[in-house]
């Protein structure tokens, strides 16, 4: 009876509280280890975060691939995606700046401020914008990619290997997530044990609350 206790609540506390994840691919590195058809690093997602508060720029949430990206070119068939939120509803996102940088122009800002994100493995400095893709209609200073309502700008960690927000840019809703597929946050790595650690948000995100 104990055991059978035990496991109703152990699959209750995954369905609504807490649930492990495994990273599927590279887009995430370093932060995050995982490869294409291995078992990488295992995460843990906070599944109720979001009903307490809002989504902050800088964390790594894992959203429903269905009704977001469709399938995703990084991993076909795919069901769930993991990736940084960079854009909130509301913000302008582009890339590149003067110094390569992604922008961010918060939502009632008056101005694009420059990312440095010293978590990045590999960065492709693909420049986007409000226009679309490439460095002919995307020189600094773009205008950013206005985030709808209700949605999120997403990215990889390790660029050259992601298929985010940029790679949908063309579709209706330009790239963006919607809020109501996001699963939840992911706060703690917690497999392999060598690399058990806990998933905080870059101190350079306080830069875009000035």
């Amino acid at each position: 009876m104990l055991l059978l206790v035990a496991a109703v609540l152990a699959v209750v506390v995954q369905a609504l509280v807490v649930q492990p994840f495994y990273i599927p691919s590279g887009s995430m590195e370093r932060t995050l280890h995982g490869c294409p058809g291995c078992r990488g690093d295992r995460v843990l997602v906070d599944k109720l975060v979001y009903d307490r508060r809002t989504i902050a720029r800088g964390e790594i949430v894992v959203f429903h691939g269905t009704g977001s990206f469709g399938d995703d070119p990084e991993l076909p068939g795919a069901e769930d995606f993991i990736k940084r939120v960079i854009g909130l509803p509301g913000d302008r996102v582009a890339c590149c700046s003067v110094d390569g940088l992604v922008t961010v122009q918060p939502a009632g800002g008056d101005r694009a401020l420059p990312l440095p994100e010293s978590y990045l493995f590999e960065d492709d400095d693909q420049p986007f914008c409000a226009a679309g893709l490439g460095a002919s209609l995307c020189p600094p200073g773009a205008e950013g990619v206005l985030v709808p309502p209700g949605r999120l700008w997403v990215m990889g960690d390790h660029r050259s290997r992601s298929a985010d927000s940029r790679a949908h840019l063309g579709d209706a809703e330009h790239g963006t997530v919607p809020q109501d597929q996001v699963v939840g946050r992911a706060f703690a790595i917690v497999w392999p044990l060598e690399r058990m650690s806990r998933l905080s948000v870059p101190e350079e995100f306080s830069l875009l609350k000035r």
